[in-house]
C-alpha cells in the first residue's frame, strides 16, 4: 500500500506543478529610431554587420544588390533561409557590410546575422530559428599551421636518403 500511496502523491505534485508553471515571458523588441534592428553574424573569419527593417525585400550586402554581389545560387538560398523559416519572404529590407573570409563564411555570417536580427525585430521568431539552428554560431573554423610541418597537420616528405 505504501508504494501506491507514493505514487498517488509524485502524481499529485506533478499535476499541481504543471498548474502552477508561468508562461513564456517574450523579449522586448529591439528596434532603433529609423525603424530597423541591427544583428552582427559570424562564420569561420567572416563577420557581417546586418540592418534590417520592413520593406519590399531588398537585400543590399557592401553597396551592392544580392545578385552582383553573391552569384552562385547557393549561397542566395543559404540568406533566403531565415526568412523561409520565419514565413517573412519579401517582407524584410536587409542592409549589412561583411569582412573577411571567403564568400562561403560571408553568406554564413550574414545568415547568421539576419536570423539574429529577426529575432530582436519580432521575439516570436527565436523558437523557430533556434529549432532550425540557425542562431548557433558555427565554431568550426581553420585549424592553425603547427611548427615542424608543411601545413596544419601535412608532414614534410620523408627522405630515408
Amino acid at each position: 500500500m505504501a508504494i501506491s500511496e507514493s505514487f498517488a502523491d509524485a502524481n499529485a505534485a506533478a499535476a499541481a506543478v504543471e498548474q502552477v508553471s508561468e508562461p513564456v515571458v517574450l523579449r522586448e523588441p529591439q528596434i532603433d529610431k529609423q525603424g530597423r534592428s541591427y544583428a552582427t553574424g559570424k562564420r569561420k573569419d567572416a563577420v557581417a554587420r546586418v540592418w534590417i527593417k520592413p520593406g519590399a525585400g531588398r537585400v543590399i550586402v557592401n553597396g551592392r544588390e544580392l545578385d552582383q554581389y553573391f552569384t552562385r545560387p547557393t549561397w542566395r538560398l543559404i540568406l533566403n533561409q531565415p526568412f523561409q523559416i520565419a514565413g517573412r519572404v519579401d517582407q524584410y529590407d536587409v542592409f549589412c557590410t561583411v569582412k573577411g573570409g571567403g564568400l562561403s563564411g560571408q553568406a554564413g555570417a550574414v545568415r547568421h546575422g539576419i536570423s539574429k536580427a529577426l529575432t530582436y525585430y519580432e521575439p516570436a521568431l527565436r523558437t523557430a530559428l533556434k529549432k532550425e539552428g540557425f542562431l548557433t554560431r558555427d565554431p568550426r573554423v581553420v585549424e592553425r599551421k603547427k611548427y615542424g610541418r608543411r601545413k596544419a597537420r601535412r608532414s614534410f616528405q620523408f627522405s630515408k636518403r
